[in-house]
């Protein structure tokens, strides 16, 4: 098989297996299993709490052994054990079956990199001009999983149980797993220099010193504090749209919820190709601030977007304006991170970028919005959302992170660097 097919279907099965069911989480939680904003806050953190250590802990692993053994078993134990969250109805035992799952998961996202990587290289191809293109079919995964969750759980289509979405993501990463061993090449080892790093140069922690930098650890802060924001709505999205008091039932919204929502994926992959345009023109720091406060029209969009006769225009917009909330952050932050650290620590200050955001962030953000929701815009008999005081409070809170940083955050601009 051609070795960039191969690439292709790897990435394009590793995002399917999270698109089958994380989009559909929140409903599952609210609507079949009942439980509260706090709980199922929580519950959603399970990503952020697997980010933590776990790539980094089976990424030494894989440095160790093979890659793609590594790799293709993760999906293998993922597979198996989201076949018991079905059997699960309490928030506390889901959480930690869930927080299984994802920490056998998590670690493949790197570990899919590196291997398209390595394997480029072998073959005397420069990634960075080969893996992009490859990358995107992650995307479309995402995207066709939550396509086919939408015709699996709707009445209009087959008209299952959301549960069914983990089966689904199941088998995929079943499949994943079984042509991971069959059609991967094996990866090179790293050289004897890098294999010899102290473990403490492995888990990132030498980046750490960059905190002692104001302008380094300013950005750090407003990366966790971003990075609190970048799940919400997809935590939160589909229950919204399929809430009968907000949208009719049977009416386009309520029916194809996941589909909408799946236009934000699509407008990710747009707004990638305009980044090199904005960065030239703007710089980094206006392209990040452009993040946040597409940020605060991501949520309010939602918040005006319920019970009126141009709700379905409005959550469209909302969706395209996804892919600049989300990207201009995650991708000019990186860029950010390599041109102001020394080159003998910038995968590590990448990963402490990556743990503040999809990490400390990530986990803060899902368990205080959780709290919130359930303390002062949840029923607390009928579980009943006051949805656009959810939205227009995580607008409000994007905003203040927006003036915060455009106040506090110094960065000149050089096109040279852009």
């Amino acid at each position: 098989m051609n070795l960039k097919l191969r690439l292709i279907i790897l990435n394009f099965l590793q995002f399917f297996v999270w698109g089958a069911w994380m989009m559909t989480l929140g409903h599952y939680g609210f609507v079949e299993k009942q439980w509260n904003g706090a709980e199922f806050g929580l519950v959603f953190s399970t990503m952020g709490f697997a980010s933590l250590i776990m790539p980094t802990l089976f990424g030494i692993i894989a440095d160790k052994w093979q890659a793609k053994y590594v790799y293709a078993i993760l999906h293998l134990l993922f597979g198996a054990t989201m076949c018991f969250l079905p059997l699960i109805d309490a928030p506390m035992p889901f959480f930690w079956v869930l927080l299984v799952a994802m920490s056998f998961y998590m670690p493949t996202i790197g570990l899919n990199n590196s291997i398209g990587f390595n394997v480029l290289k072998n073959e005397g191809k420069d990634p960075t001009t080969y893996f992009p293109p490859i990358r995107v079919w992650g995307t479309v995964g995402f995207i066709v999983a939550m396509w086919i969750t939408n015709l699996f759980t709707k009445e209009w289509g087959f008209g299952q149980s959301i549960k069914v979405s983990f089966f689904i993501a199941a088998i995929m990463a079943f499949a994943l797993s079984l042509f991971s061993f069959i059609f991967l090449p094996v990866v090179k080892k790293e050289p004897k220099s890098l294999a010899a790093r102290t473990l403490v140069q492995k888990l990132g922690l030498e980046a750490f010193v960059l905190f002692k930098q104001k302008k380094m650890a300013l950005f750090f802060v407003f990366s966790l504090m971003l990075g609190a924001a970048l799940q919400l709505t997809n935590a939160y999205g589909d229950s919204f749209l399929q809430d009968a008091d907000v949208f009719p039932k049977g009416g386009i919204i309520n029916n194809f919820s996941t589909i909408i929502l799946s236009i934000s994926q699509i407008s990710e992959t747009l707004f990638i190709l305009a980044i090199p345009f904005f960065m030239k023109r703007l710089g980094i720091k206006n392209v990040m601030l452009l993040s946040m406060l597409a940020w605060v029209l991501r949520f309010g969009l939602f918040g005006l977007a319920g019970n009126t006769n141009i709700g379905f225009a409005l959550i469209v917009s909302s969706c395209i304006i996804y892919g600049m909330a989300f990207d201009f952050f995650n991708i000019s932050g990186a860029l950010f991170v390599e041109q102001n650290t020394d080159s003998s620590i910038q995968s590590s200050a990448q990963g402490v970028f990556m743990l503040m955001t999809n990490g400390v962030g990530a986990v803060l953000g899902n368990i205080i919005a959780g709290f919130v929701i359930a303390k002062w815009f949840e029923n607390p008999i009928t579980h009943a959302k006051d949805w656009p005081g959810i939205w227009y409070s995580f607008a409000g809170y994007a905003l203040v992170v927006a003036i915060l940083f455009s106040v506090l955050f110094r960065y000149k601009h050089n096109p040279k660097e852009a």
